[in-house]
Order: C-alpha cells, then structure tokens, then sequence
C-alpha cells in the first residue's frame, strides 16, 4: 500500500501468513528455536516490541508468541541488515484457520519483497534445524533495493520536496520518474531532468558539435575542433589543429570514450576507434590546459561548482596497479553504479587499459613510492573519479558564463563542463574554455563530493520548479461515509465547477473531468484518486473515497484539505474482517485524520459514532478545523458552535451557518432540485455536508446557493433517487443496497405513490446474514409488491441463495407483501413494470444501471421534468427570491 492506510500512514507491505501445521503452537514449544534465532541474529535483543523498551521481543519469546509474530520482526531485522532499515510492523489475525497478517513498514518494495520471503524461509529452516543462508539472502535485498531505489540526484529532489511539504510520489516502482505536485501544479522529474526540459535543448546538448556552434556564437570560449569520421581524418584534423588533442564521441556521457592530452597519430587513431565505439561521428578538438571542473545551473542560475578528478592511485612500490585500485574500492563511500557517493573504479575498463599505457603501465605493474598513476582520461565520476567543491572560488566571471551557456542552450537544468587552471580567476586570464554542456546532469558530486561543502542542490530544483508560495497542491475533497457519499461529491464538485475551477471527479459511476466521462466505473479507490492528482488540467479534486479502496489500498493522496463522513451504518458487515460499526469507523476514519493542517473535517453530528469522532485526539488536533452538520441542531453542534466552531443545519426552510458571530442562511431548501422541496430529507442532509464542505473551502455563500439550485437530480446525479416517467406511473431508480438506503427512500417514496408501492431490490452477496434480513424487513414495512433479483456476480453465494433469503424474511415481517423472485435484473424490472398499474409508484435499486435504463427505455420511460414532482406551491417556492445572505 503506497500511501497513507488504515495500518499505517506511510507504505506498508501486507504479507499473509498461513500457518498450517504452525497454527496455534508458539514459539516456546518448539525446544531451542528461541536460543537458535537470537543467536543467528542478534539484533532481535535490541526490538522493544510492546514492552517499548529493549528486550521486549526476546521476552515475549519466552513467554510464546506465535510464529506470524516471529516473521514480523525477523523481517524487521533483516531489513537493517540489508540498509534498508524498517522499525515499524505489526501482525494481525485475519481469519480461520490460523491465518495472519505481516505488517511492515516498506521503504523500497522490491528489497522488502525479499526480505519477507527471507524472514518465512529463515523461521521454517530454524523449525526443521536446518541451516539459512542469511548473507546470500540479505545480498539479495540489497541488490534488488540498489537496482530500483532512485539514484541520489532524484532522491535529493524528493526529500528538498517533502521538507517543503510538496507531494511526491514515484510513478512507477523502479523508475526516475517522479510526480511532484498535483494537479495543474503537477510536475515530472527524472533525476535531474524536468517537464521543462527542452527536447530540443537536450538534443543540442548531445551535439557536441552544434552546442559548440551556439555558444562559439555567443561570443562563449569552446575550444577549436572538428568532426570526423575516418581515423585519418582525425589524425589529420589533430595536425591542423597543433599541440594536444582530445578526441571524443559527438554523442555521450559519462566519459566513454573519451581520451585527452593525445600528440601522437597513434594514440589519435587509437582514441578515435574507441570514441567511435561510442558514436558513429567522432570530435577532434584542441586539448585545454587545466582541471576539469563542472558548474551546475539550475533555473538560470549557478547552484554549485566542483573540480573533479580522473580516477588515479598513487604507487607505493609494492603493489601492483591492480591491488591499488582494490585498495581504493574499498571505501564505504564507492559503489557500482550512482548508488553511492563515489562509483567503484573499473579495472577491466578497455579506457584505462589505454590510458595506462600511455603511461607505460599495465594492471600487473608496480608503481614507483608516490607516483601518481591515473586511470581514464576523462574526470566523470561514473568513471571512478572524484570530485572537490569549489562553489565558493568560482569566480562570478565563470559562473555567469556558465549561466549564459544554459540559456543559449536552452536547458533549464544544466551541466556545464570547463577546464580551467585556476577556477577564481576569469577564463580569458586562463586560457580556460567551456568544453561541453549537458542536459540531465548528476547532482551526486555536489551533494557528496569527495571533499569540501556539500550543498543542497536538490533544493534549487524544487525552489525552480516551485517558486517561493507554491506548495504543489491544488484543493482536495475525499469524501466518505456508508450513504450519501456519490451525491455528496457530486454537488460539492457542481458547486467548486460553479466557481470557475476544472474539477476532478471521481465517484462509484466514474471519473469526470470538468463535466466529461473519463472513465467508466467504481472508481472510488486509490488509483482513481491518483489518475486525477496527475492531471495537470486539475484545479480542484473531489474524491469519494471507499472502503473497499481503503482496505485494500489505502489512499490515493498524502493530505486532504477536506475531509467528509456522511454517516456509517450497518453495510459490509463480514467483508474485509469487519465485525461492526466500530470496525466500519476505523477504517473510514483515515479519511478525517489525513486532512493537513489548517483544512477541515466535516462530520455528520447526527450520526453518534461521528459525534464521538469529533471529539477524538487522532482527528480533533491543533491547526484541523471540526465542521458539523445535521438536519437539526444537536447538543453536540451547540457545543461546538459556543467553543468558537462552525456547523450546517436546516431551518425554516433554509440551510444555514451557526457559527460564533451567528446565523448565515446559505440556500434555500425548496430551491434545490435534489431535495424535491424538502421531502427528501437525505438529499437535504447530503446538501448540508456539501455545503459545508464548499464553506470550509471559503466558497461564497452565493456561489453554493445558485449551484445548487442547478443540480437537476436527473441530469447531474445520475442513479441517487433520479425520478421517471412512464406511460403507467413514475419510476424512481436509486442505487440503495443496505437497511438505511432502504429506509430513506422507502420513506420518501411512500410519501410520493398514488396507489401501490412496487420496488425491484436485491443486496449484494457477500453481506453479513444480519444485514440481509435487516435489509428485507426494512422493504417489507413501506413496499406493496416485491420483485426480488440478484447481482450478476454473487460474489461467492450460490445463485438463488440471497433471493431465497430475502424472500423469507419479507414474508415474515409483511405477509401482505406480495413478494416475487426473478434472478435476472432486467427480466425483474419487465416483471415490475408489467405488473404496474395506473397509478402506481415503481422504485428500482439497481445494480446494474445500464441494464435498468434499457428495459426502462422499451416501456416508453423518459425522466420527469422537476415541475413534475412538485405541487404548483412547491414550484412557485423554487423560483421565489432568496433571503438577504447577510455579510461574509
């Protein structure tokens, strides 16, 4: 789970455990396992465990604890065996039999992929006696987390980001690719390339040749060269040249190929072959007298400037050339690769090999005591090289052409590479020039460099990319709760519309952007959420965030500026290990306690499971507003208001604002399509936690009213109580499958019908028995017929099991209930509407909706216009001109 989750608030990796032949023993039966595993890994004595102190794992040990335990905090261990260090994990009983859950705390998924599969493998080998080894298996880990961790350039990035509070999230495990900011505030890094990368800035840089023309044209120093493309045209371009050469590849990076300080047509014809295993096209130019320094412009602007130094040894006149360089791998600081601060040298190098022997030296060579040997000709610190800062000695001469070189280029992140003798002194004093330019540079030289200041290049990235009040964030609505949550994102996403921002929606019907499907579908998850955060057209995002996405997934976003609870009420009972309403709680909480500081929890106040919410340390913090709602005021909400805080209820007709300095009213209820002038009592409730909700986001009270007043159930809400017409009587189609959706519009549409109540339902078939029945007697108390259907996918029931069971039920709450069975969807809605009589009100909870819609469509069913559904005074009342608002 990469983001925030009802385990932990930082990515998780979930492991389930079955025990088999383990379940129920402990760690205490098995004679010597304890002794055996402390002494394989004696970092265990160090764990606190519960007891929060060290030692509290080995206690628990030899007090018994079973083995799902054990693997949670061997994996723990072992994760800081491998350097990618975890302290967080927990485990979990998950279901029959002896089944758990590992929770551990996941930097890097790959290497804790293996870590976890060490752990289980390490705890059955000490089981059975036999031997793990646990070298192998950590070396593993800390190769794959090596091979798919981001390199130090993109991670200095990511971490100046989140001390800025910027979100960040890598697009894809094992990539460079990295979002950072949302929305229309997004951006893309790779390393040290931006979305603002020009391609065609890159591609000069690669050129050699063209970035030499366009800087030789701004009047920059480049040293004199030529392009050839036959080894004696190099050998003759370096003649016509005179002195030293260098010959390169036109096109490349880190040093291939590259060779320096070359005089003689054998070393030239010998560097242009292997220059031109690099690149076709090779660039013979004027060797410049110096050290190879490196200046690093980001923005316009020089951020950092190091000398760097080829790779060398220096002889003792015992070892050979050969040990020297194994001498100098063997610092802590050198890796493969830019995993590590310096990169180790490579011995086998076909470069160096012919670099020594320029030299007259060869790998099985003794140097003389003190003799400096180098190693490559190029100073890249891919090659082996080191680097020195010397930001503070550049002089401001050198660093305002190195900027000029950038803009001319084009890039916005630049490496300009120089050779110089002298740094502090202006380049026509030296003789020095700029010899190329590179887009995408490395940062690890100036982040770590082998000696002198290290200096926060990272930050200047992010200061470039987010200037100085840009946070990256763009509004966010996560909306949750059991019912309402669908209507309620819907009408705060009409009314953020209404105010002029391009809205991401998503929703259990889809993703919408600005009022256009992008998607079909529950889109209420994690990656829906962050399908939207990614797009840079978004302005604002409104999320109905479930819970089946948050079990499952966790969150799709870091921090909430609004989060909203509707209500929990007995639904997905049984699922998921849920229990009860308190377990429903937990888990739709994490909405309330990810909104950042300063933003706003919206809460049902009428709901008692939200009211203690309220009042909870993990939600109530310093800097979080707490914003209630209700239909009535209640005590909690005149507490609340009289502490200073803000609450939505309805009254006299209105939705108003209680607050401190007093009553504000909003809108007015009859003026709001959905809530068919006030009849709908749960569109009217969801109306007050939307509008609260735009409140909190500092919408004006006018902008939310005429919104509104233009949410057209049918048009803007479609599937939440939308009211049809048909040639024998209105047809209401709703999404309801649990006992308080049945409720409420079974209520209303009891208020609505003429003659008889005729309903189509069926409850998805992974509910708990309770919640079934609970659900068919609540139909059986308002509904005169019942045609009873089930889901296509019964989700693990037998088909006709949950049909029989309703059906019972009905029968033994209402035996007047005429009660039907008719298994396919569509077949029960042609039923129902066959059966219709003039007259007669159908109400369809759908599961299905196309389906719905298509055998409504063939009998002539078309939406009721909103006059339709109200008496002459209800409609006059729509229209009728809304109280003074009073001062914001």
């Amino acid at each position: 789970m990469a983001g925030p989750n009802v385990h932990h608030h930082q990515p998780v990796l979930l492991t389930e455990l079955e025990m088999g032949p383990l379940g129920g023993r402990e760690s205490r039966d098995v004679s010597g396992f304890n002794q055996a595993l402390v002494s394989l890994l004696p970092g265990l004595r160090e764990h606190t465990c519960a007891a929060g102190a060290p030692g509290g794992f080995v206690s628990r040990l030899e007090e018994g604890t079973y083995f799902g335990h054990v693997v949670e905090h061997v994996a723990l261990e072992l994760s800081a065996r491998a350097g990618i260090g975890v302290r967080y994990g927990k485990t979990l009983f998950l279901r029959e039999p002896f089944t758990y859950l590992v929770v551990v705390r996941c930097l890097n998924e790959a290497g804790m992929r293996r870590i976890i599969r060490a752990a289980v493998e390490l705890t059955r080998c000490l089981l059975a006696g036999a031997p793990f080894p646990i070298e192998p298996a950590i070396e593993e880990a800390r190769r794959l987390a090596a091979g798919t961790s981001l390199g130090i350039s993109g991670a200095s990035i990511v971490e100046a980001a989140l001390r800025r509070g910027i979100p960040a999230r890598r697009v894809e495990d094992g990539s460079s690719l990295v979002q950072l900011g949302l929305g229309v505030r997004r951006r893309l890094v790779a390393a040290a390339f931006t979305d603002g990368t020009g391609g065609l800035g890159a591609e000069i840089a690669a050129d050699k040749s063209r970035a030499k023309h366009l800087l030789r044209d701004a009047f920059l120093p480049v040293p004199e060269g030529e392009v050839v493309a036959t080894g004696e045209d190099a050998v003759a371009a370096a003649a016509e040249i005179g002195g030293a050469v260098v010959v390169k590849p036109l096109e490349g990076n880190h040093g291939r190929g590259v060779s320096t300080s070359l005089r003689e047509p054998g070393e030239i014809l010998s560097a242009f072959h292997a220059a031109r295993a690099v690149c076709p096209q090779v660039i013979v130019e004027k060797h410049v007298e110096g050290d190879d320094h490196r200046v690093l412009v980001v923005g316009g602007r020089a951020a950092a400037a190091s000398r760097r130094r080829p790779p060398c040894v220096t002889g003792d006149g015992r070892r050979t050339v050969a040990e020297l360089i194994a001498a100098v791998n063997a610092d802590p600081r050198r890796g493969a690769g830019h995993a590590r601060p310096l990169t180790r040298i490579d011995p086998s190098d076909v470069a160096a090999e012919a670099t020594l022997a320029r030299q007259g030296l060869a790998l099985d060579a003794v140097p003389e005591k003190g003799r400096a040997v180098r190693l490559r000709d190029a100073a890249n610190l891919s090659a082996g090289g080191d680097a020195c800062d010397v930001t503070g000695r550049a002089h401001p001469s050198i660093l305002a052409a190195c900027e000029r070189a950038a803009r001319v280029v084009g890039l916005d992140i630049c490496g300009v590479d120089l050779v110089t003798t002298d740094v502090a002194r202006p380049l026509d004093e030296t003789g020095g020039a700029i010899i190329e330019v590179n887009a995408g540079p490395g940062l690890r030289m100036h982040l770590a460099p082998s000696s002198g200041e290290a200096r926060a290049v990272g930050d200047a990235v992010v200061s470039m990319l987010f200037p100085a009040g840009n946070d990256g964030r763009i509004p966010i609505v996560s909306v949750t709760g059991t019912n309402g949550k669908t209507t309620v994102a819907r009408m705060i996403g009409h009314v953020l519309g209404a105010q002029g921002l391009r809205v991401g929606l998503a929703t259990t019907d889809g993703i919408h952007l600005g009022g256009t499907e992008l998607a079909r579908g529950d889109m209420t998850g994690p990656r829906s959420a962050r399908a939207i955060l990614m797009d840079p057209a978004v302005e604002a995002a409104v999320l109905e965030t479930a819970r089946g996405g948050i079990v499952r997934g966790g969150l799709g976003y870091d921090w909430a500026d609004v989060g909203v609870i509707t209500n929990i009420q007995r639904d997905h009972i049984g699922q998921d290990g849920i229990r009860d309403l308190d377990d429903l709680l937990h888990i739709k909480s994490l909405v309330a306690e990810r909104v950042r500081e300063g933003g706003a929890v919206v809460l049902n106040a009428g709901d008692p499971l939200l009211a203690g919410l309220a009042e909870s340390p993990s939600v109530a913090r310093p800097g979080r507003r707490i914003v209630l709602f209700s239909l009535h005021r209640t005590l909690l909400s005149r507490r609340h208001v009289a502490a200073g805080g803000l609450a939505y209820h309805a009254r006299d007709g209105w939705i108003a604002e209680f607050g401190p300095d007093g009553d504000v009213p909003i809108a007015c209820i009859r003026a709001i399509p959905a809530a068919h002038a006030g009849a709908a009592s749960f569109n009217v409730l969801n109306a007050l936690a939307a509008v609260a909700s735009c409140r909190a986001l500092g919408v004006p009270p006018q902008v939310i009213a005429e919104a509104l007043a233009g949410f057209e159930a049918n048009l803007l809400n479609d599937g939440r109580f939308n009211i049809l017409e048909t040639p024998r009587g209105k047809v209401v189609v709703d999404y309801g499958h649990n006992p308080a959706a049945f409720e409420a519009v079974g209520r209303m549409a009891s208020g609505m019908r003429q003659r008889k109540l005729l309903g189509v339902v069926g409850v998805p078939g992974d509910r708990d028995l309770g919640v079934l029945e609970e659900g068919a007697r609540t139909l059986a108390r308002f509904f005169d017929v019942l045609f009873v259907r089930e889901d296509a996918d019964t989700r693990g029931r037998r088909r006709g099991e949950i049909a029989a069971l309703m059906r019972r039920s009905i029968a033994s709450e209402n035996p007047a209930c005429r009660c039907a069975v008719v298994l396919d969807e569509a077949a029960a809605v042609r039923a129902a509407l066959e059966t219709m009589e003039q007259g007669d009100l159908l109400v369809c909870f759908y599961d299905d909706r196309q389906a719905v819609r298509r055998a409504l469509a063939a009998h002539g069913a078309s939406p009721a216009p909103a006059a339709a559904l109200e008496s002459p005074a209800r409609s006059r009342a729509r229209t009728a001109r809304m109280l003074p608002l009073g001062q914001e």
